[in-house]
């Protein structure tokens, strides 16, 4: 059996769909906090429990009889986020599984960007369980609004100087994960999930082309940024994470994705670029 955590969010909530495209439902599980939203699933004859990684008890029992586990990386920043991922391997590696997946996140390591150490830490711990495991290090993927800014209102994306960032369709990261869990292919250790890179420069072409008006490109110093973000209400922590993303992808960490997440679906994996103009187009 695989069992998915995080199986009502956006990520983990795809991977699903895929699995039941390529698997029986009998064999797949997934461990939510909250069963009652995964009722879809269970009314299609997937095995629903609970679980939460605040809850190791909870946690074992939700992945009982699991060769493979997929734990979603928690956002709870408020939280001992390292301590939350080790109970959820401990309780993995209790309750049998043979393989351990994680969701980490391209070129996870120690950068300014704060989530990285966390990845890190994570995929250390994964290396010590003492069974097999895959760290899934996936582009970034989200809401493009919120890295450009408002940029619709005032025809600027003022950020902080930026580089290459691999953003990644989370449609592509889902389907990858469920054919790696399907056992179509296989990784030991890390792997790399992430679309061609992007700059700020290129996105505000794309938009000017796209979208018929001017679209600039602004590099605002990083303090100014980062003393804005905050007087607009934005939590210190988020402000400083923000601002260490640009200033990892300014170093180059997300410049060279690599191939295998195309290799995987089999066909190029959907542009930054077709994204963008997403913004405009729909």
């Amino acid at each position: 059996m695989i069992v998915v955590t995080g199986a009502t969010g956006a990520l983990n909530g795809a991977t699903v769909e895929h699995l039941l495209e390529r698997l029986p439902a009998e064999r797949i599980g997934v461990s939510v906090r909250d069963p009652s939203r995964a009722q879809h699933l269970a009314d299609r004859g997937v095995r629903v429990r609970q679980g939460s990684y605040d809850d190791p008890v909870a946690l074992r029992h939700s992945f009982e009889g699991a060769d493979q586990v997929l734990l979603i990386s928690s956002n709870n920043m408020a939280a001992d986020v390292v301590g939350q991922h080790h109970a959820a391997i401990e309780a993995a590696v209790a309750a049998g599984a043979r393989r351990i997946l994680y969701t980490s996140q391209h070129n996870a390591a120690e950068t300014p960007y704060a989530p990285a150490a966390i990845h890190a830490a994570t995929e250390a711990a994964l290396s010590e369980s003492g069974v097999a495991w895959t760290a899934l290090r996936n582009g970034f993927f989200g809401d493009l609004d919120q890295l450009l800014g408002p940029w619709r209102q005032t025809g600027k994306i003022a950020q902080p100087a930026d580089g290459p960032l691999s953003w990644t369709d989370r449609a592509d990261l889902a389907e990858a994960a469920a054919i790696i869990l399907a056992g179509e292919h296989s990784f030991d250790g890390p792997v790399t999930l992430a679309a061609p890179p992007v700059t700020l420069d290129e996105v505000a072409a794309i938009l000017t082309r796209v979208s018929g008006r001017a679209v600039e490109r602004v590099v605002v110093d990083d303090e100014q940024w980062r003393a804005d973000r905050i007087a607009d209400g934005a939590p210190e922590f988020l402000a400083d994470m923000t601002l260490g993303m640009f200033q990892a992808a300014r170093t180059g960490c997300y410049a060279n994705p690599g191939p295998v997440l195309g290799e995987l679906l089999r066909r190029p994996p959907r542009s930054a670029a077709a994204q963008v103009e997403d913004l405009v187009t729909v």
